[in-house]
């Protein structure tokens, strides 16, 4: 037997040098890897299921290696202490630790923040040519994240997911919630965690980014179906100051006969954060409301944020019960916002989504406030949590210090809704939320893009940025259409803007519109509501292109009912790169500006100003008919397509039973 190496049925064990090192099967074609420098393995929380059995896993010791073989995968523990994996049945090599050398650092490098926290490096070496899909949503503009350097850090607009699809044939989760960064250098990759008790990762091989998305999926959970209704026209603002102003619009968009889904309640619609509650000034009648809302057909979405005012009652009552999220040092306070009652700026705090018991405490409210009313679609706003400056260091939660656990705080979050509209006897479920975590599609959570700015530029960025948070498993998501910021509604580039973006959000998953428009109607924060943001409210022009964009979503809804029903059952996400669908077309993997919406629609946006007509490549492997032309063309073919303001070029594989016309 190899020193330090042992086999326990299907595990490897590596003791050497003071590090525990366990490597054992993870479901089908899975492994999974966990070490520490402690006196036993800690139970970092994570994304995987607690177990995952995988029938045919084996582990042996011979010739100075721990083998471990688990269908596709096989996993090697050499003398040296490195890792290696491979593709059991083709050989290749798909990742692997470098071998130490003298004082170069270890592949696996402890060093100690002291008690039981440690900085942890995690190395292995590049492969030439490799890209990688996924790590949640950024703002970087690229969809192959190879040679980025991506912070695990939720911030708005930047979405921690550490797991990522490979194009060697391997799925990849770093399944720990701490703070750090994630390096894809073309020398090496490196996983680095300031301040954890041990590593934890899976790795996952399958022949296809489909099969290895779908055990990704097995193993961390399946997202719900996702309700009907949530298929349609979402409408927002920033904001709605009245039930009477919100209710306005609703009766105008059917008085005008078009379609609408949900509208939605902004922030400050309460008298004080804390409340959970609609403010009886602004919003008297919650009941009747949401009567007449549901008689038109339309859903309401209120805004709910994890924050309270310390002059609100409920902060003293959670602070004596330990359920706000503790500050190490200096003052009880995580965020400066101007708040609704008293007037003017207010610091408030976090509660702990770490806690179920605080978990409970708001959802209780929540209840009672909101879904025993009638509203039963929650925006979880804030939910980063934004902390303000961003110091993890300095937050302390239930499950333990903010640098090694605060990236789950999301998921968390929206577990304690989730759970909470189950035992109301709600099975529909979705939140939409700024932030989330590996596993977040399990709690039916929707994510968008965050406060991003109205620009053609950022426009062209959250093409690749919902490309890589549907690969790393959310499949519902979406962006504000129009863009958050500086948005002028009397501006022709902003009218040219709004058109582009709504021909983009038709095809996302979630179609809607969002934005806080300019001239802006007093200060920035509780007291202010932005210029109009119908689809009525951007000129003539634009009205009969986006109008026609509503009644097309509506055609679309048996497709994308499908979609929904392969979302839940595989894991599979309804917007992804052209890679999923077609992996064995180099021209067609590293598009970032191009998608498919489904195994049948090809989509590409125009993201530039002025744009007329566009490049479009048809992947190898289908026929292709234009849908507004009917124009055939075939695989491989590259060609110039019109993009009059009007429309942005989208195709139909042939053959397909949905096809239709636009």
């Amino acid at each position: 037997m190899t020193p330090g190496i042992s086999a326990d049925g299907n595990r490897l064990t590596l003791r050497l040098n003071g590090e525990i090192l366990e490597v054992e099967p993870w479901g089908p074609d899975g492994v999974r890897v966990r070490a520490t420098k402690l006196r036993s393995l800690p139970d970092i929380p994570g994304a995987l299921a607690e177990t995952f059995d995988a029938p045919g896993a084996s582990a042996v010791v011979s010739d100075g290696k721990g083998i471990l073989t688990n269908g596709k995968v096989r996993a090697e523990l050499w003398h040296d202490g490195t890792l290696h994996f491979f593709h059991a049945r083709t050989g290749s090599l798909l990742l692997e630790e470098p071998e130490p050398i003298f004082n170069k650092p270890p592949a696996r490098w402890y060093r100690s923040r002291g008690s039981e926290l440690s900085r942890i490096d995690v190395c292995f070496r590049a492969t030439p040519g490799e890209r990688i899909f996924g790590l949640g949503q950024h703002q970087h503009g690229l969809l192959d994240n190879k040679g980025c350097v991506i912070d695990l850090e939720q911030r708005n607009t930047e979405v921690c997911i550490p797991f990522y699809v490979s194009s060697t044939g391997y799925g990849f989760l770093w399944n720990n919630p701490g703070v750090g960064r994630v390096e894809l250098a073309t020398n090496m990759t490196r996983w680095v965690m300031d301040a954890t008790r041990g590593i934890d990762y899976y790795l996952v091989v399958g022949d296809t980014p489909a099969e290895i998305h779908e055990k990704y999926i097995d193993a961390t959970g399946h997202p719900p179906l996702l309700p009907d209704f949530a298929l349609g026209f979402w409408q927002c603002k920033l904001r709605y100051r009245t039930q009477d102003e919100l209710l306005a619009v609703v009766r105008e968009y059917r008085r005008r006969g078009l379609p609408l889904a949900v509208i939605v309640s902004d922030y400050f619609h309460w008298r004080m954060m804390g409340d959970w509650a609609m403010d009886p000034r602004d919003w008297p009648d919650p009941e009747g409301m949401m009567r007449e809302l549901h008689e038109l057909g339309v859903e309401l979405m209120v805004s709910i944020w994890p924050t309270v005012n310390p002059s609100n009652p409920a902060y003293t009552e959670m602070a004596r019960r330990g359920l706000l999220a503790e500050t190490v040092h200096g003052v009880h306070a995580h965020m400066a916002i101007s708040d609704t009652t008293p007037e003017g700026v207010s610091m408030v705090a976090f509660y702990d989504a770490t806690n179920p018991e605080a978990r409970a405490f708001l959802w209780d409210r929540v209840k009672a406030n909101y879904l025993d009313h009638g509203v039963r679609v929650f925006w979880l706003d804030a939910d980063e949590p934004e902390l303000m400056p961003m110091h993890a260091e300095n937050i302390q939660y239930a499950l333990g210090a903010g640098l090694e656990v605060t990236n789950i705080y999301p998921l968390l979050h929206q577990k304690g809704f989730f759970e909470g509209m189950l035992a109301a006897g709600h099975t529909e479920v979705v939140t939409l939320s700024r932030s989330a975590w590996a596993g977040s599609q399990r709690y039916g959570a929707a994510v968008w893009s965050g406060d991003i700015r109205s620009r053609f530029e950022v426009l062209r960025a959250q093409v690749p940025a919902g490309l890589n948070i549907a690969m790393s498993g959310i499949p519902w998501w979406t962006t504000d259409i129009g863009g958050f910021m500086e948005g002028d509604v009397r501006t022709d580039e902003f009218k040219e803007l709004i058109v582009r973006w709504f021909q983009y959000g038709v095809f996302c998953p979630l179609f809607r519109l969002h934005g806080v428009r300019q001239p802006q109607n007093g200060l920035y924060g509780a007291q202010s509501s932005g210029a109009d943001n119908e689809v009525w409210s951007f000129g003539d022009a634009a009205y009969g292109i986006i109008s026609r964009l509503l009644f097309l979503r509506e055609k679309l809804k048996p497709y994308l009912r499908v979609l929904n029903r392969a979302a839940h059952e595989r894991g599979t996400p309804p917007m992804r790169p052209l890679y999923f669908d077609f992996p064995s077309d180099p021209a067609a993997t590293g598009l970032a500006d191009q998608f498919m919406l489904g195994p049948d629609l090809l989509v590409a946006p125009v993201v530039e100003r002025g744009v007329v007509a566009r490049d479009v490549y048809l992947p190898v492997g289908a026929d292709w008919i234009e849908a507004w032309t009917g124009r055939q063309s075939p695989g491989g073919a590259r060609l110039r397509a019109d993009a009059p303001i009007e429309r942005i070029p989208v195709f139909w594989r042939k053959g397909s039973p949905f096809a239709f016309g636009f």
